[in-house]
């Protein structure tokens, strides 16, 4: 197999290592109702969505101030446009990170020394085939793979070139974190509060 064909993957930034060290689930925060729960919750790290502009200033704040590593998906949030200034906004308002599909925004991020995630969405081989080629010219952090219970059909090459990635969609118990991190999932994200305190030793346990 040509070295092409094999590329190195990215190393997981030491800010992200660690906040997944002990409790590795990704909450998927999504609406304002939500941002509480994950207040409380052991995750570190989220993912806001369909948290409306309006809104979004004070969520990200409240959970910056508290340590929390914050995402926002700018897909997803209601008024907040999928452009360059959107980016500079979520820059002045503290975010740390980015998730999009758009590999343009993906790039202005990183620029502003963001963290960035990109969502794929796998759904066939030519996709996947796709999704492998543009993760490899926008080189985000993080890489979010849905649905989840796709992952053990891809490849390992697949795998390798969307690493570190973290595993969504269908992310419903322990088991599918478990199966998640056993892919080689960093985490495994979940709209669900009851999982976003799952630890490490819970999951050995």
């Amino acid at each position: 197999m040509s070295e092409r064909a094999t590329p190195r993957p990215r190393p997981v930034k030491p800010q992200l290592a660690a906040a997944f060290q002990d409790v590795p689930v990704c909450a998927s925060v999504v609406g304002p109702a939500r941002v509480k729960d994950f207040a409380s919750a052991a995750s570190q790290v989220c993912v806001l969505a369909s948290i409306p502009v309006g809104e979004l200033t004070n969520a990200v704040r409240v959970l910056v101030h508290l340590g929390k590593t914050v995402f926002v998906n700018i897909d997803a949030c209601p008024g907040l446009a999928q452009d360059r200034g959107a980016i500079d906004f979520l820059t002045g308002i503290g975010a740390q990170g980015v998730v999009s599909t758009r590999a343009a925004l993906i790039d202005r991020a990183r620029a502003l020394d963001m963290l960035t995630m990109q969502k794929v969405f796998v759904t066939d081989r030519s996709n996947l085939n796709r999704s492998m080629e543009g993760v490899g010219r926008s080189s985000p952090d993080l890489v979010e793979v849905m649905p989840a219970p796709i992952i053990p059909w891809m490849p390992e090459e697949a795998r390798r070139v969307l690493s570190p990635f973290v595993a969504a969609g269908f992310v419903m118990d322990a088991a599918g974190v478990a199966h998640s991190l056993a892919m080689g999932a960093v985490a495994a994200a979940t709209s669900d509060p009851a999982l976003w305190s799952l630890s490490r030793d819970e999951l050995r346990g």
